[in-house]
């Protein structure tokens, strides 16, 4: 932060400012200066002080590091590469480099990856499905490090900028054509009930159904966590009902797959017997048998928009006012569904 005051009233402000924030002198002077050891309340209380006595924050350009932060809950997820190859596209682009870390842990061990990313000091960083906690914001806010958070798994809060898809718009649109497929029962595997966009992807799949003047029934949605496993699992639960549903909406690609493995167990021909839509539109979805429909989440121009808003928020003159950008889902329809058989 650079302050607006001569430098006689500066020493007198900081000396206010240390005592209106109930702290010593030098832990001001440290979160003037960036230091992480400083705890995350007491940070933010010093923060917003300086603020008031119209201290700002430098953006440290000619200090950073020619790189882009990018941060995954797990790497081993399937849409990995798509937006691997977002952020990449964006970052090249702007002469600089791409570097992973997994907020897990498994592949850091012995300090966070928000440690690792603090010392790196890179331009900025992308956060995927993963949010940040208290002392994790105060220590890149502390660096004049940007942050974006792509597909949050909860919900981000008004103050961090995020960049997601229509969930909503999605499971409305997948449900909407299972209905005018002519199905009644219609089921649905949901991701985690923590993740933000998998409880709006079941809302609109709620929403299609009690537009068409169909009940929902809580029996037919059951909660995955978007693995295989879990698609077939529930599968296998959800169509050994005597009363089975002739469609699912399956929340996303991999748990249509397991989907797919359950009804083969079970001698259910897909579309002949059993209706599925996936999520995503990962390439997968175009080779298996029959060809996946399903929702088309762009994950890659997600990407490219996180990245090139972090990249924004980091050359901005000025602290700019968090920003939530949601990018259209749509549907794509291929060989997984038909119109509900005669009975």
């Amino acid at each position: 932060m650079k302050p607006s005051k001569s430098a006689e009233s500066q020493t007198a402000t900081l000396a206010e400012i240390a005592r209106e924030a109930g702290v010593s002198a030098p832990t001001v002077s440290k979160v003037l200066n960036g230091r992480a050891d400083v705890a995350p309340a007491t940070r933010a209380r010093v923060e917003e002080l300086l603020r008031t006595h119209g201290y700002r924050r430098r953006r440290a350009e000619a200090s950073r590091s020619p790189l882009i932060d990018l941060v995954f809950h797990e790497l081993e997820s399937a849409w990995a590469m798509e937006v691997i190859r977002g952020v990449e596209n964006v970052a090249r682009d702007a002469g600089l480099s791409v570097v992973l870390s997994e907020s897990a842990g498994r592949l850091t061990p012995g300090r966070t990856w928000a440690d690792q990313v603090a010392a790196r000091r890179p331009h900025g960083v992308v956060l995927v499905l993963s949010g940040l906690d208290e002392s994790q914001r105060a220590l890149l806010t502390s660096r004049s490090i940007p942050f974006v958070v792509m597909d949050p798994a909860g919900d981000p809060g008004p103050d961090v900028p995020s960049i997601g898809a229509t969930n909503w718009q999605g499971g409305l649109a997948a449900t909407r054509h299972l209905v005018e497929l002519g199905h009644t029962r219609i089921g649905a595997i949901s991701g985690p009930s923590r993740m933000m966009c998998s409880r709006a992807r079941v809302d609109g799949y709620r929403a299609a159904l009690e537009t068409a003047g169909l009940p929902v029934d809580p029996s037919l949605v059951v909660a995955g966590d978007f693995h295989h496993d879990a698609g077939y699992r529930l599968g296998l639960e959800l169509l050994r009902r005597p009363d089975r549903p002739t469609a699912v909406f399956a929340g996303n690609d991999l748990q249509a797959l397991g989907l797919y493995e359950a009804a083969r167990e079970l001698g259910l021909r897909i579309p002949e017997d059993l209706s599925v839509v996936g999520f995503d539109d990962l390439p997968v979805a175009r080779w298996v048998g029959p060809p996946l429909t399903t929702v088309r989440q762009p994950l890659t121009e997600m990407a490219e928009a996180a990245a090139r808003l972090v990249l924004e928020l980091g050359s901005a003159a000025e602290e700019r006012t968090a920003t939530r950008v949601e990018l259209a889902t749509s549907l794509v329809v291929r060989s997984s569904t038909a119109a509900l058989a005669a009975e």
